[in-house]
């Protein structure tokens, strides 16, 4: 059996001046990346640049869509309507097709980002919204979320393209969503822990929540972040693991009917 699988990763999300994440090394790794529109993080000219950067190797492009809250990176809960959900995602996406378009690069999906991803996963009303949003704008553009969610389910009963995503470094619930980064399991920092896992959700669509609960889990991509050193070594380690392992690394358009 052949097993497919994208390694993307968030990046673009410095501001003005203020860099953030280690973008010229992740996307000599990764297959997919999700960049910063404005809202959250990132800026015209980041994204201009990074357009650029990604296609220089090959790399794909997403829009990552966040709440309007520089000061809080995204990460702050919003009480946002559907149709605000949509224009929001609209807003942002839009903007960096322009740039997509500029450079000759298709833009291949959207994935939100921080309190907006996750809240989608399990609001009604806010996943309708941004499949809204898709489905006015372009239903060939993939939506990254995450696994198993509301958002995933709602999206695949309207004909979309749905990249299911799970995460190398992050710990789950026994509900299948990701444990809050204030408590403890919330990371998976050590590569040998993490590869093993991996594979796992990839080969027999599984994995070990925090409560030892095995509960059922599709790995379309795989998130893994960039933002120092010692994360890029995990990320080298990974997409290696990944390899040896008999699973090819490829972008999901390749893939996702």
């Amino acid at each position: 059996m052949e097993y497919f699988v994208d390694l993307n990763s968030d990046i673009g999300e410095g501001f003005g001046s203020y860099t953030m994440g280690m973008d010229e090394e992740i996307v000599k790794h990764v297959t997919s990346i999700n960049l910063a529109c404005g809202w959250h993080a990132g800026d015209a000219m980041i994204m201009d640049k990074t357009v650029a950067l990604a296609k220089a190797h090959g790399v794909r492009v997403g829009s990552h869509p966040g709440y309007p809250d520089l000061l809080g990176f995204g990460r702050r809960a919003m009480t946002i309507t559907r149709d605000e959900a949509k224009n929001y995602m609209l807003y942002q996406t839009g903007a960096l097709k322009a740039f997509c378009d500029a450079h000759g690069v298709k833009l291949q999906h959207m994935k939100l980002h921080g309190g907006f991803y996750n809240k989608a996963c399990n609001d009604p009303e806010l996943a309708a919204g941004i499949i809204d949003g898709i489905e006015a704008f372009d239903k060939s553009i993939i939506l990254m979320v995450l696994s198993g969610s509301l958002i995933a389910k709602e999206a695949k009963a309207r004909g979309l393209r749905v990249s299911e995503e799970v995460f190398a470094d992050r710990g789950y619930n026994a509900d299948g969503t990701l444990v809050n980064r204030k408590l403890p399991g919330a990371f998976v920092k050590d590569p040998k822990e993490a590869l093993p896992r991996v594979i796992k959700m990839i080969k027999e669509g599984k994995v070990t929540a925090v409560d030892g609960t095995e509960i059922d889990i599709k790995a379309d991509s795989i998130c893994v972040h960039g933002d120092n050193p010692e994360a890029i070594e995990f990320v080298k380690q990974i997409r290696k693991g990944l390899e040896d392992a008999g699973i090819t690394v490829k972008a999901v358009d390749d893939f996702i009917k």
